[in-house]
């Protein structure tokens, strides 16, 4: 009966409450898993098409022509002798704030959704569900690095010279944005499973994205409209932040270096946006933790 008692016990002792998991921890355990999830979405998402991942050139270089000619050509934002208040290198500075942005919004429209997305299979076996708002994020990565790519080889042509100084603050940057985007994404791709609206909000925010940094405009021109106290809470945004080290490390250096950075940049604000992006990620976290156990259920 002892040896009765003590296999019971410690048999009790090895359950788990069903559903729960170790969180993030879970995807660093499911590294094959999560590879084979980034696999699966990209030939899902290009079954069928033609141009396949070229169109992670596409979109973004349609985009890019279409801001560059309204915003730079016809409201004036590219610097020329005609209009000497204008940026230099706009198309430098305006592409390399689109493809960060690009990735956040891809990142988390998807992550936001991958939850419901593949109810199938999270109803048919258990796995960690933390992986399919990270797979998002990273197949969000791979669509982002032949962006990237383009970007470099245009600041080349423009006589691009950038310092470790300006490299490091544009991974740090990256960094903000991935973080954000995989808090966020695993905040509403939790609650999307039991409100649908969620999806809903998640659009809003990312058509505001683009227009709440300094993408399309000048950090100053919100300095000048809003006053010292409004910029600096404008400056908490972490966006706002990730696409200002961007223009840091690749727009800035195909400049004559005279145009002036967001002071406090490196110093200050990169370090609250790693700190906001980090506690975002893991209030997401505890969200996804907290609601997953019945994600089988409701979906």
């Amino acid at each position: 009966m002892g040896v009765s008692a003590t296999n019971g016990g410690s048999s009790s002792a090895g359950l788990i409450t069903p559903g729960a998991g170790a969180g993030l921890r879970d995807v660093l355990k499911s590294r094959f898993l999560l590879k084979l999830l980034v696999s699966k979405e990209l030939k899902v998402r290009y079954r069928g098409s033609v141009l396949g991942l070229l169109w992670s050139y596409v979109k973004p270089g349609v985009q890019f022509v279409v801001f560059y000619i309204a915003l730079g050509v016809f409201l004036g934002l590219e610097r020329s002798p005609t209009n000497p208040g204008g940026l230099p290198n706009y198309a430098i500075y305006l592409f390399s704030g689109i493809v960060l942005i690009n990735f956040f919004t891809e990142a988390l429209g998807n992550a936001s959704r991958s939850i419901v997305g593949n109810g199938g299979l999270i109803k048919k076996i258990y796995l960690p569900r933390q992986l399919f708002p990270v797979a998002s994020v990273w197949v969000s990565g791979v669509h982002f690095l032949p962006q990237i790519v383009i970007l470099v080889v245009a600041c080349l042509f423009t006589g691009w010279r950038p310092s470790l100084i300006q490299l490091a603050a544009a991974a740090g940057g990256f960094l903000i944005v991935a973080l954000l985007a995989t808090g966020l994404g695993l905040l509403f791709g939790a609650v999307n499973v039991y409100f649908r609206d969620a999806e809903n909000l998640v659009d809003m925010l990312l058509m505001i994205a683009t227009w709440a940094s300094p993408v399309l405009y000048s950090w100053m021109m919100v300095q000048r409209q809003l006053g010292e106290t409004f910029f600096n809470i404008y400056q908490l945004n972490p966006l706002t932040v990730g696409v200002e080290t961007f223009h840091f490390a690749f727009w800035l250096p195909t400049t004559d270096g005279a145009e002036p950075i967001p002071p406090h940049l490196l110093s200050m604000w990169l370090p609250i946006g790693l700190a906001v992006s980090a506690a975002v990620l893991l209030l997401g976290q505890l969200v996804f933790r907290r609601l997953e156990g019945r994600f089988a259920q409701e979906l």
